[in-house]
């Protein structure tokens, strides 16, 4: 889409909804954790998701290039598994404020695996940026609110795990979406990858699942329909309308989202120290990203 043709006021609305729904997975994540184990809802969430992305794709009658099988799968253990599997392990041990926070810097971590993947040569400063974003990361989850020291948690390995995957998924669905709409290359990546994720499903299952919480089976539908779904349709239809530079921005916002979330629905304290990081953390993710940009 041309910029004469955009329209960025659409863009940056849908870009926030992905943002907001992207925002409550890691607090539904902990809702879900009460009923189900945490490799069964990174499997089963993406199950259920590639079932529909499967529908989506026959009405519509796309095809995918033999060109693009291998693209497609990587993503897909890196999006669809990857990141659900370390985001939901990380749950069982740190607060899904604490990984707001962290995951923060995803944005960031994701234009990093770009440079590299790509060969793109940012400047100095998109460098030294990332530096310093990393550098608080490991800064908050090393520290507390009373200024001890007391190292790093194993959520919080989880946690960089999940940045990791996440971030190299996004890129090469990015490369990905040059070729395709983005909806297409989600629902691609989902079916690509249901087979496995199917078979987990059935190998992870327990009979007490079929008696879950009522909350946790709504914040597992959560997760199936909207954080692997829906919010990527949102999320890439609005770079597309109102361009990446631009609406990419908005992904600031899900530091925010989480945390505000994470206290409204969880009850978490949320304390100075980590509104604090939030706030800093998205500032070199915004000053990075446009140093990248410039």
């Amino acid at each position: 889409m041309s910029p004469s043709n955009r329209n960025i006021p659409l863009g940056y609305a849908l870009g926030f909804v992905g943002v907001v729904i992207f925002g409550g997975t890691l607090p539904a994540t902990v809702l879900a954790l009460a009923s189900f184990d945490p490799l069964f809802i990174a499997s089963s969430r993406a199950s259920v998701a590639a079932i529909l992305a499967a529908v989506v794709l026959a009405v519509r009658g796309r095809r995918l290039a033999r060109s693009d099988y291998a693209s497609v799968f990587g993503a897909g253990l890196m999006v669809t598994f990857g990141f659900p599997a370390f985001s939901s392990l990380a749950m069982q041990s740190v607060s899904a404020s604490h990984g707001g926070v962290v995951l923060g810097i995803l944005p960031l971590a994701t234009a990093v695996f770009s440079a590299l993947i790509t060969g793109e040569r940012p400047g100095k400063a998109f460098w030294a940026w990332s530096v310093a974003g990393a550098a608080l990361v490991i800064w908050f989850v090393t520290g507390r609110d009373d200024g001890g020291r007391f190292g790093v948690a194993t959520g919080d390995f989880w946690l960089f795990a999940a940045a990791l995957s996440a971030a190299v998924g996004y890129v090469i669905m990015g490369r990905l979406s040059g070729r395709m709409p983005g909806w297409e290359a989600i629902c691609w990546v989902l079916v690509a990858t249901a087979p496995i994720n199917f078979v987990l499903t059935a190998f992870l299952w327990q009979d007490r699942y079929l008696h879950p919480a009522p909350i946790s089976a709504v914040a597992l539908g959560y997760h199936a329909l909207f954080s692997m779904f829906l919010g990527f349709f949102a999320w890439n239809a609005g770079l597309a309308i109102g361009g990446i530079a631009r609406v990419g921005q908005v992904q600031l916002l899900q530091i925010f989202v989480t945390v505000a979330l994470s206290a409204v629905l969880l009850g978490e304290a949320v304390t100075a120290r980590t509104i604090l990081f939030a706030v800093a953390v998205a500032a070199t993710v915004w000053f990075g990203r446009r140093a990248r940009i410039s």
